[in-house]
């Protein structure tokens, strides 16, 4: 059978948690955000060279 009151206990748990959070954040100021963004997109180049890289050695070693 199915607790509809542990599922609905979990529910409303949820929402607290998901408001707690909500009520905490905030909009990021420019400067947060342009440094956020620098750092994401040098570590997508790092990802994209160390790719390139192993292809490159796997071309090698064929």
């Amino acid at each position: 059978m199915v607790d509809f009151g542990g599922i609905a206990q979990s529910i409303t748990a949820f929402i607290e948690q998901s408001q707690r959070v909500i009520s905490i954040t905030y909009k990021p100021k420019e400067m947060e955000f342009r440094q956020m963004a620098f750092t994401t997109a040098i570590g997508m180049l790092l990802l994209g060279v160390i790719g390139f890289v192993i292809t490159l050695v796997s071309f090698v070693y064929r």
